[in-house]
C-alpha cells in the first residue's frame, strides 16, 4: 500500500478545509517521524516546476494550493467561469442552500453527495450566497444562506415565496402539459 498516494488522495478530498496532522497519523496508522517524512516527499514532488500544486501548512492543517506563479491564469479561468449562466450543480447547491439554510459546508456536502468547496466559493463570488454566522456544532463551521441577490436572480420577494417541497414532489403539471399539449388527435 503506497502511503504517499493515500496521503495526496486524503489530501485530495479534504479540499478547502484541510486535514490536521493528528487525523493524518490516525488515518494512515503511522507515527509522526513516518508523517513528516512522507508530507516532504510529497512535497519536494509538487515543488518541481512541472507541478500546478503544492502542499501548504496552515496552523494545524495540511492542504493542497495552487502556486502563485500561474494565478493570473487561475483569474482568466474564474472570470471565464463566472460570465457563465448558472450550471446544474451551481442550482443544486443554491437550492440546498435555499431550503435549508443557514447550513454548513459538510452538511451540503452530506446532501449532495460531493464536495461543494468549490461550489460555494463560485456562489459566493456571484454574491447569491453568503456566511451568514457560526454553527455550534463542533469546530464551529460556517454557515451559509441565500442573499437578496439570490431573491432578486429568482424573481422572489422573500424566501418563503420558494415553492414548497411537497407541492413539487406531488406536482405532476410538467406530465399533464406534455399529455395535453403532445398527443395525438
Amino acid at each position: 500500500m503506497n502511503k504517499k498516494a493515500i496521503l495526496e488522495g486524503l489530501l485530495f478530498v479534504s479540499g478547502d478545509e484541510g486535514i490536521s496532522f493528528k487525523n493524518l497519523k490516525e488515518i494512515l496508522s503511522i507515527d509522526e517521524t513516518e508523517l513528516k517524512k512522507l508530507i516532504e516527499d510529497l512535497s519536494m514532488e509538487y515543488d518541481k516546476e512541472d507541478r500546478g500544486i503544492k502542499l501548504e501548512n496552515f496552523g494545524n492543517n495540511l492542504k493542497l494550493t495552487t502556486k502563485k506563479e500561474h494565478k493570473e491564469f487561475y483569474e482568466r479561468f474564474l472570470d471565464e467561469e463566472d460570465s457563465k449562466f448558472l450550471t446544474q450543480a451551481a442550482l443544486e447547491t443554491l437550492a440546498i442552500v435555499a431550503y435549508n439554510g443557514p447550513i454548513t459546508r459538510v452538511e451540503l456536502d452530506e446532501i449532495r453527495g460531493i464536495s461543494c468547496s468549490h461550489m460555494i466559493r463560485r456562489l459566493i463570488s456571484k454574491n447569491l450566497i453568503k456566511e451568514c454566522g457560526k454553527s455550534d456544532l463542533p469546530g464551529r463551521p460556517t454557515l451559509y444562506e441565500v442573499t437578496e441577490q439570490f431573491l432578486d436572480y429568482f424573481g422572489l420577494s422573500t424566501i418563503e415565496d420558494l415553492p414548497k417541497i411537497e407541492e413539487l414532489k406531488s406536482d405532476d403539471s410538467e406530465k399533464d402539459l406534455f399529455e395535453s399539449k403532445y398527443k395525438e388527435q
